[in-house]
């Protein structure tokens, strides 16, 4: 039977953040890292692209919320509330908010990642979550948290649980890293091929070919009136690809759903972290889909959140699927799939512009056919998408590793913390030495 400690007994402080008022020196464009609650996640990482910023000067002054190596970041209030991670010196230095709790562990009584796996372990999440679903705006305050009960280990265990556990998040934060590296590649290529028009400008500044010579005689030597390469035109990016809408089986029909047919929707959509979406949080049967006005879109279908507060949101479908009708997808008209990814992702930011000012943000199919893009020669779009394929392939294969990972991660989680489950066991699993 396992036993139960408080968290406040293992730990040298536990404190909340501040958020920096006009007086304190507010936000700024750039400095210090300022965590919000949205920068943490269930997975327990930290998304440093939602970070803030603060001038050092309010840093100083902000002393109560600076976070340290190894602090347990726990969220307290709101939509985000449970969230966690482990503050790691690549964070630092940054300060939280007040919807952020520090929990600062004794590292002579415990270890930081075991109590974040913790806190992040879906029964205690759950409990958490159940005890505060009728506040209106839910939240846990720093005495709470203290007398959370956790799994009472020595310390050499915790740690041995930790490795164990993170040698999985290790690997998926790995996929993640690499996968923002593979993105950032074939984006890069896209612009410097069709909108800054790099190869062009070297022929004709004279530059030494930084492409392979059969791709670079794919370009063109100079530009014509309108700023262009020569011989390239500018049409809708609908010539090339296929716009589907999506539809929703009726919900009352329980013959629709919870089949082997993946459906997204705006949420899945929005919400996918990756450039590819592979799971969706609702299914649906072939019956749904016949029965409907869901359609399948196939695989390496661009999908976007055509309305809402997330308009413009959009990844790569890596299986077939079906979506509601709050969703758009491009196929490509000539198997072209990651070239319209890339288009359309030069032009999202015009298409979300031309959708504010409505009742409702809304891309709407008139959008989409009036907005164009340049078009190279088709040898030069198929040299492109020969060259990124191996690209978005190897990016799709880490996100199937990554759900695997995570899979086992939750598998071994809730029963190395109840003890149904030895470390030793679970560390050959996992192939850690423990």
């Amino acid at each position: 039977m396992t036993n139960f400690v408080a968290l406040g007994e293992l730990c040298t402080k536990i404190t909340k953040g501040t958020t920096p008022a006009a007086q304190d020196g507010g936000f700024s464009q750039a400095g210090i890292n300022y965590l919000k609650s949205e920068s943490l996640s269930y997975e327990g990482s930290i998304d440093v692209s939602k970070f803030a910023f603060i001038s050092k000067e309010t840093h100083i002054r902000l002393r109560r919320s600076e976070i340290q190596k190894d602090d347990v970041l726990y969220s307290i209030a709101g939509a985000n509330l449970g969230k966690c991670a482990v503050a790691r010196p690549e964070h630092l230095p940054a300060n939280t908010n007040q919807a952020v709790a520090i929990i600062r562990v004794d590292p002579k009584k415990a270890d930081a990642r075991y109590i974040s796996y913790c806190l992040r372990d879906n029964r205690f999440v759950q409990s958490v979550l159940a005890g505060v679903a009728q506040s209106a705006q839910p939240n846990v305050n720093l005495g709470e948290i203290s007398r959370f009960k956790v799994p009472r280990r020595e310390l050499v265990e915790q740690k041995a649980i930790a490795a164990t556990l993170g040698a999985l998040d290790n690997k998926v934060e790995l996929n993640r890293r690499t996968n923002e590296t593979l993105e950032a590649a074939a984006r890069a290529l896209f612009k410097d091929w069709f909108v800054d028009f790099g190869p062009t400008r070297a022929k004709m500044e004279g530059r030494e070919p930084y492409l392979a010579d059969d791709i670079w005689s794919l370009f063109p030597e100079s530009f014509d009136n309108d700023g262009m390469p020569s011989g390239w035109k500018v049409e809708s990016l609908l010539t090339h690809a296929n716009l589907i809408s999506g539809g929703t089986p009726k919900t009352s029909v329980r013959d629709y759903w919870g089949g082997n047919i993946a459906w997204a929707s705006a949420k899945d959509v929005s919400q996918c972290a990756d450039a590819f979406l592979i799971s969706t949080a609702r299914t649906i049967t072939d019956r749904g889909l016949a029965e409907s006005s869901t359609r399948a879109i196939p695989k390496f279908a661009t999908t976007l959140v055509a309305r809402g507060a997330t308009t413009g949101r959009s990844c790569i479908l890596g299986r077939d699927m079906a979506m509601n009708q709050t969703c758009y997808a491009l196929t490509s008209k000539k198997a072209k799939p990651f070239w319209v990814n890339c288009a359309f992702g030069n032009l999202v930011e015009g298409l979300v512009q031309a959708a504010h000012g409505s009742v409702f943000d809304t891309i709407t199919t008139k959008t989409i056919e009036r907005s164009s893009v340049v078009i190279p020669s088709n040898n030069l779009i198929a040299q492109f998408e020969h060259t990124v394929t191996p690209l978005f392939l190897r990016l799709l294969a880490n996100v199937d590793e990554t759900q695997v990972l995570t899979a086992a991660r939750d598998y071994l989680l809730p029963k190395l913390m109840s003890g149904e489950m030895q470390v030793r066991e679970a560390s050959a699993m996992v192939g850690v030495k423990s």
